[in-house]
């Protein structure tokens, strides 16, 4: 055997144990998705965060029923939000996994899922608390920084560029702590624009031309 089948051999073997630990079927347009209905959902909390503070600024007083009307608002507009980024991630993801012939729900998915829902539920509960003391000026930063954890979390098991987009969500929660004020900016830019890019450098790495490889 030449020195270039021992090579090819060792990278068939490789490729059978990435495929075997690591659930490589996550597309790269269901980061576009998620981008996309992200920007789309920041634009509508813009509207009425604007709309509540041009109405308190005429009137100068503070309104307590307007104020938990926006936050009930803001709170639907979000589930909504997750609602279509996780339907539109696992209807691609659900059309890679047909498309190269692998299964969506094997023990690497549920690897992946565990390993990312645990940092994501911790981060809920936080965010319940902060919006119960009145601390919603954190949950823009708190919101970036769970999400990080979370991909970091649940990169070990699916590919690993999604370690550097957590670290790069983490990174931005940290910097959003300093400019409170601009938390809706930093969340748009975060779980809309970041999306957005790596979606298609995702999918121009690995889904371009079929490659499914890490």
């Amino acid at each position: 055997m030449t020195d270039e089948q021992h090579l090819n051999t060792l990278s068939d073997i490789k490729r059978i144990m990435d495929r075997s630990s690591r659930f490589l079927s996550l597309s790269g347009l269901s980061g576009v998705c998620a981008g996309i209905s992200g920007l789309i959902g920041a634009a509508f909390a813009y509207i009425w965060i604007s709309d509540y503070y041009i109405r308190w600024e005429t009137s100068g007083i503070f309104n307590r029923q307007d104020f938990n009307i926006l936050k009930i608002k803001l709170t639907i507009l979000g589930i909504i939000v997750m609602g279509i980024a996780l339907a539109g991630g696992t209807y691609f993801t659900w059309r890679k996994a047909r498309k190269n012939g692998l299964p969506i729900w094997d023990k690497t998915s549920r690897n992946v899922l565990y390993s990312g829902l645990i940092p994501m539920v911790a981060g809920a509960a936080f965010i319940a608390g902060l919006v119960y003391n009145n601390l919603e000026i954190l949950v823009a930063p708190v919101c970036l920084l769970f999400y990080g954890l979370a991909l970091v979390n649940a990169s070990k098991y699916t590919f690993r560029d999604i370690r550097y987009f957590g670290i790069i969500q983490i990174i931005l929660g940290i910097i959003n702590v300093f400019y409170l004020h601009r938390g809706l900016y930093f969340w748009a830019f975060g779980f809309g624009v970041l999306h957005i890019v790596y979606g298609v450098m995702m999918w121009w790495k690995y889904e371009r031309n079929g490659n499914s490889e890490d």
